[in-house]
């Protein structure tokens, strides 16, 4: 497994961030150890109360992952299903407002486990570009070698709102970001220290944003594949977390798509809004013009139960997933059996992460080829690049005529 290698990547801060490391250094490790402190005795109040040896899969979702609104952000409560405990509703509205300065991302203390004595170090920059020169030839013309009817998109929820070990992780999804070079990337949990970071380094995309502050989803075009032709940010109307839906219609190869977003809302409590979210997403998705290929990628917190009380999925929309002959291997996309990057005293495999889509009524026809996980091998900090694996798909276009054959 891929998950159980020391990544041994030499990382580092940008290059124009070292004053501000420096400035911020003494803050940090006091600040560290008092969170520190404060996070080991949460950890031992729940471990108490809740059962360790349950391990909570996709038919027994009692649980709902802590993940994002958690002790990390402010100390504040975290959403810690294990004893059905939910955290206060205006949390979310408090944490829409909170900005994690650019210096806490590019600073960690000094009981950081990601804190070694490592060799001289790339930039963010020349890591970024180094996956492209390894995965697309020196001359950096990713047009020249990719098939110009392969659609190949990214999901990821990259729990932004961790500020623990950024100098592995941040370094670390750059690194996945330049690997795979996809058409699409779909992201959940970004915040803007994370996106004033990826601007600057990955020029090649488009980015459009699902807020500017808080956390919130974002979706990067390649420009050198992708045509955007307009954006739309839907407001869920009943959200207490500040949630919505990012669209973005586009162009590609002479084909008209559509990709939406959207991290809907978390913890067991809110299941109602959670398929209230879910029927407007595919409510959107069916109303698209026929013209167009819909793909929808997120977290969707979603329990296979919650999926049935909506009657299923509407006729004209299929999970990605499911049409692969439901993989094993990329079924679970919030494991902590495997990932322990929210440390909680409960184990639970859940498939929160989905992709849907609706083929366009007319013309050439999208097809899924591969789904695979990313984002499971363990750091040198023994941490992961977030606490949910990435979802990397391969689409191909096929005319009516291969898809009789």
């Amino acid at each position: 497994m891929e998950d159980k290698q020391n990544h041994e990547q030499s990382f580092a801060s940008p290059t124009g961030c070292d004053k501000e490391i420096n400035k911020t250094s003494e803050v940090s490790q006091t600040q560290g150890k008092a969170a520190k402190k404060k996070k080991r005795v949460r950890n031992k109040q729940s471990a108490e109360r809740a059962s360790t040896d349950k391990i909570v899969t996709q038919d027994d979702t009692s649980h709902e992952p802590s993940g994002k609104e958690k002790q990390h952000i402010l100390s504040q409560a975290n959403c810690d299903q294990s004893t059905q405990t939910e955290t206060p509703k205006n949390m979310f509205k408090d944490q829409a407002t909170q900005t994690i300065p650019l210096e806490h991302i590019l600073t960690q203390t000094s009981e950081s486990k990601s804190t070694q004595t490592q060799p001289a170090r790339l930039s963010y920059k020349q890591l970024y570009e180094s996956q492209a020169s390894v995965n697309e030839g020196q001359d950096g013309s990713p047009d020249q070698c990719r098939n110009p009817e392969q659609l190949t998109v990214l999901i990821w929820n990259i729990d932004g709102l961790d500020p623990e070990d950024l100098r592995e992780r941040i370094p670390s999804l750059l690194m996945h970001l330049g690997k795979y070079r996809a058409d699409v990337v779909l992201l959940q949990e970004l915040v803007p220290p994370y996106l004033k970071i990826l601007k600057e380094i990955m020029t090649d995309y488009e980015f459009l944003a699902g807020s500017d502050d808080g956390y919130f989803t974002g979706i990067l075009l390649r420009r050198c594949r992708m045509e955007l032709v307009q954006s739309n940010i839907v407001k869920y109307p009943t959200t207490e977390m500040g949630r919505n839906l990012l669209m973005a219609e586009v162009n590609f190869s002479a084909h008209q798509l559509c990709f939406m977003t959207s991290h809907l809302e978390s913890c067991k409590a809110s299941s109602q809004e959670r398929m209230n979210q879910m029927r407007r997403v595919w409510k959107r998705m069916r109303e698209a013009p026929e013209s167009q290929t819909v793909i929808f990628g997120g977290d969707t917190n979603l329990r296979d139960r919650e999926v049935k009380k909506l009657g299923g999925l509407p006729d004209d929309i299929t999970d990605v997933w499911e049409m692969l002959g439901e993989p094993e291997d990329c079924k679970y996309t919030w494991d902590t059996v495997n990932n322990n990057n929210n440390d909680l005293p409960f184990s639970a495999r859940l498939r929160f992460d989905r992709v849907y889509m609706r083929a366009a009524r007319e013309g050439a026809q999208l097809q899924p080829d591969s789904m695979t996980l990313v984002g499971m091998k363990r750091l040198t900090c023994g941490r992961f690049t977030s606490d949910h694996w990435g979802i990397l798909c391969m689409f191909s276009f096929k005319s009516s005529l291969e898809q009789v054959l």
